[in-house]
């Protein structure tokens, strides 16, 4: 559908900046706050913290449940048998996934997508309305459960939600990545997988992604993506909703405090309620048919969504990686948006030459290849 497509690839751009940050520096390991707060990133940190950070990953989780629901919907149409294909699909995803992760870079999400997917593909019987139901509480109440805890444990004991900066963390990322063989650097790799996915971070994980892959299934299987243009007032009230409700919260460490409490209110509240606001606002705007021509190039890019993400850490990695250009720690926040900008136009200009030749992306025609093969 050309709606998904356009919300995938804005959303590529919006995950692609936010990636961009731990290419080139030891993102894990500091204090933000601190490390970016000088006069030349503050502003630059600002801008991503506010409209980008931890809102764009959500509309990406929503259209891979959007993605699953449609293929569930038209399995039943052709009364063909669609868990064992999309388990099939999901292994394959999940293979994908590992090699990214430990043979290119740390902060991979497919292996996350892969896991929780094979949840939801039990679920996808439930109508529509109620998963966009159980997606909204089992969301919202976790969520704002350990938003009530961690602003409690600020109020008791200010230091055990303060931000602390590993310096052995930041100088073994520097120096392996920036200095080190490919055997350092894919032993930090690794260390940093590990770091980010601690079995109670990689279960926490899952109940952040599930209900967001509930809501684009739920919105999928009511075909609101295709009811946008007779949904128009219902879609500006939403998108002023979720942009007031969740800028407001986007930020909190500005009017509040900068601790884990008010980071954790922004991200994990605020985030999703931005990106939800961002995916309504693009549903308004694709109702105008001057908008689809326009943003025809960036729904091409998200046709090649697969593609785009992957290539996207090759050359961020090639770039600031010792085995590539080594420019690892070099660069300013408002540099390495840049090329991440540049780079992404690159992209959108090359995910139009291709699908000018073909139907697919290239990781696209081989993630379906090995679906389908029966061997």
């Amino acid at each position: 559908m050309h709606n998904l497509d356009v919300i995938r690839g804005f959303s590529l751009l919006g995950i692609f900046i936010v990636n961009m940050i731990s290419f080139h520096s030891p993102f894990y390991y500091y204090d933000p706050y601190s490390w970016w707060g000088d006069s030349i990133n503050r502003p630059t940190y600002w801008w991503i913290d506010v409209f980008v950070q931890a809102s764009f990953y959500p509309m990406f989780a929503m259209m891979f449940g959007a993605g699953l629901a449609i293929q569930f919907m038209r399995a039943a149409e052709k009364n063909t048998n669609f868990t064992a294909f999309a388990i099939k699909r999901l292994v394959v995803l999940l293979g994908i996934g590992m090699i990214h992760a430990f043979l290119v870079w740390s902060g991979d999400i497919l292996i996350t997508y892969a896991v929780t997917g094979f949840i939801l593909i039990w679920m996808l019987r439930l109508s529509g309305k109620m998963l966009l139901i159980l997606g909204f509480v089992v969301y919202l109440l976790p969520q704002g459960l350990l938003t009530g805890i961690m602003f409690l444990a600020s109020a008791v004991d200010p230091t055990s939600v303060t931000y602390f900066s590993s310096v052995q963390g930041i100088e073994a990322s520097v120096a392996n990545y920036g200095n080190g063989s490919f055997s350092q650097i894919f032993d930090q790799r690794l260390k940093d997988w590990q770091f980010a996915n601690s079995p109670e971070g990689f279960v926490s994980i899952i109940i952040v992604i599930l209900p967001l892959m509930m809501i684009g299934a739920g919105a999928a299987k009511l075909r609101l993506f295709e009811r946008a243009a007779k949904k128009k007032a219902m879609l500006g009230i939403l998108t002023i909703l979720f942009l007031g409700a969740g800028l407001t919260m986007k930020t909190a460490p500005y009017w509040g405090e900068q601790n884990l409490a008010y980071v954790f209110l922004q991200d994990y509240v605020g985030g999703p309620m931005v990106g939800m606001g961002y995916m309504t606002l693009i549903l308004l705007i694709m109702t105008a048919s001057v908008s689809v021509k326009l943003l025809q190039p960036l729904a091409k890019t998200g046709r090649m969504a697969l593609t785009t993400y992957l290539t996207q850490s090759v050359i961020g990695t090639l770039i600031f990686y010792n085995y590539g250009f080594g420019l690892y720690g070099e660069v300013t926040l408002a540099t390495g948006t840049l090329i991440a900008l540049g780079i992404f136009v690159m992209q959108v200009i090359f995910a139009e030459l291709w699908l000018s030749k073909f139907n697919q992306g290239p990781v696209e025609r081989l993630w379906r290849k090995l679906s389908y093969s029966r061997k």
